[in-house]
């Protein structure tokens, strides 16, 4: 399905919205903002220095017992100057986000160029009955995550030649199918690039504080996968009780008057493209074995021992007894960014062999690189989120504000749950001004998670509230990279649709995702439950030394 070009929107919004629209216009590129971000870091430890601000640190000690006293440090200082220009290569190269999302990015680039998510999309939704049709949406859009950017070309339009062939008012599509990729960004019921992403950038923040702290990608699997089931009602509700009833009945055909090339998005599916799903499914299913090969000794677990393969210690397991069962299993976790580049690989490789969209390993290697050539504003934002980062640690203003944030908040009383609840909100006030969801985290975490770490909050909960935040309101903010894409969509079926229209039209979908979001974190960490395998809400810092 091709990509539509978004035109210029010109419609401004009144009040509070118009505020935000023309304050959020005014703020640089997230690239700038690290820029500016990294001056005013070097003033305030230029003054910090100067007033000898100072914190013990938090669990490491001198050879006399004594706690280590972390002084702010100038930027200006000749050692960190050297540091900061001799190692620039590596201080890019080693920001743990990068290698993961690249890694990752690998193999979704082949499986979206194949044609494969796009085609699940269809399949999975084009057949919906009409009662189930928003919640199959809904569903799909959440899970759609997976593919990035596809999910916005391919669902949303398609979600609105769906709905109009059901009857329905297709804007009711796009609002749901909207809401259900973005403002469920976070959702889905199996982890995947965004995790990579953020989970990267939460180790980088965790090394000023606890230096071997290592990410695990599934570390907010349990949550994401309650956050789909939690926001499937609403979103379903808010599209069918709200947003359809407010407007009306569909009155036009069963597709837009345009020549786009979506117009055909609800054709049955060819031969070549229902076997290639089923290959791929296969695909998916080999990888699945094969990573369970590495991770448990098959041959030991039928009690045939002196068969096994691995010699009673598979490639992906640490057999030390005196683990918990989840600490044994850091290895498979730690494996997964590279298993959903195999599995993404596979899928879309299989899929495209018997769709005919790959014909020789020539296209599968174009395929790749095509992949990567969608990350170059990535890579550019990463070198300024790398060095800022960077610059922080090294001037020891993120554990001085974590320890010192960590006090004030015991002073307060406030309970843990409710500061969750209030960093929820904050992130999703502070996605109105900036879209990028890399970049918000990589300037909220250094602070963020130190600081919660210290409360007894573990850095996956801290990456959880973030991520509720972040995805809430993406969809009532025009700087939002694809709202005007979405506005496009919209236009074909109701020409005079503005900017005004769909922010007033996802605004329920806002409202009432971060709602049930905060009330979803707050009773997550009153109930202490698991965030994902080996990943608990509580944290304990490990003993001084």
């Amino acid at each position: 399905m091709a990509k539509a070009e978004a035109p210029a929107v010109e419609e401004h919004q009144k009040g509070i919205l118009g505020w935000i629209e023309k304050t959020g216009n005014k703020l640089p590129d997230p690239v700038i903002i690290f820029a500016y971000l990294i001056g005013i870091l070097i003033v305030v430890s230029v003054i910090t220095d100067f007033l000898n601000v100072s914190v013990e640190h938090p669990v490491r000690v001198n050879e006399d017992g004594s706690q280590v006293i972390e002084p702010a440090r100038m930027l200006f200082r000749s050692e960190l100057i050297e540091h900061l220009l001799v190692r620039m290569p590596t201080i890019f190269t080693s920001f743990h986000p990068l290698g993961y999302v690249l890694v990752v990015m690998l193999g979704a680039g082949v499986a979206e160029r194949a044609g494969l998510f796009g085609t699940a999309m269809r399949a999975a939704v084009r057949n919906a009955p009409r009662f189930l049709l928003t919640p199959a949406v809904a569903l799909v859009a959440m899970m759609a995550n997976l593919a990035a950017d596809a999910a916005y070309v391919v669902l949303i339009p398609l979600a609105a030649v769906i709905y109009a062939a059901a009857g329905r008012h297709p804007i009711a599509g796009i609002t749901a199918a909207f809401a259900g990729v973005s403002g469920g960004f976070s959702a889905n019921l199996f982890p995947g690039q965004l995790d990579a992403l953020l989970f990267g950038i939460t180790e980088a923040a965790v090394g000023s504080l606890v230096a071997d702290w290592t990410m695990n990608i599934a570390g907010n699997w349990y949550f994401i996968a309650a956050m789909t089931i939690v926001y499937l009602p609403v979103i379903w509700f808010v599209t069918d009780a709200i947003i359809e009833k407010r407007l009306g009945p569909w009155k036009g055909g069963a597709v837009a008057g345009s020549d786009s090339a979506d117009d055909d998005a609800d054709a049955p599916l060819t031969p070549g493209q229902k076997k290639g799903l089923a290959h791929a499914g296969l695909a998916v299913l080999a990888v699945a074995f094969i990573w369970v090969f590495l991770t448990v000794d098959l041959v030991e677990f039928a009690s045939l021992g002196a068969l096994s393969v691995w010699g009673g210690n598979p490639p992906l397991l640490n057999p030390d007894p005196a683990l918990a069962p989840a600490q044994q299993l850091v290895p498979f976790f730690s494996s997964l960014v590279a298993g959903f580049l195999v599995l993404f690989l596979a899928a879309g490789i299989a899929y495209g062999m018997a769709a005919g969209t790959i014909r020789t390993h020539r296209d599968t290697v174009e395929m790749m690189a095509g992949g990567m050539k969608d990350m170059g504003y990535y890579l550019v934002l990463a070198f300024a989120a790398a060095y800022f980062v960077e610059m922080f640690n090294l001037s020891n203003l993120g554990i001085i504000s974590a320890v010192n944030g960590a006090n004030a908040i015991q002073q307060s009383g406030l309970p843990l749950p409710i500061v969750l609840g209030l960093i929820v909100l904050f992130a999703g006030v502070l996605n109105l001004f900036v879209g990028s969801a890399s970049a918000k985290w990589a300037f909220m975490a250094p602070i963020l998670v130190p600081m919660l770490m210290l409360l007894g909050i573990s850095p996956e909960m801290a990456t959880a509230a973030y991520r509720v935040g972040d995805s809430a309101t993406n969809i009532i903010t025009p700087l939002m990279v694809y709202f005007p894409l979405v506005l496009v969509f919209a236009r074909r079926w109701v020409p005079e649709f503005g900017i005004g229209s769909l922010t007033a039209a996802m605004l329920p979908y806002s409202v009432w995702l971060m709602i049930t979001g905060i009330a979803m974190t707050i009773a997550w960490v009153y109930l202490g439950l698991p965030l994902g395998p080996g990943a608990d809400v509580a944290y304990t810092l490990p003993a001084a030394n």
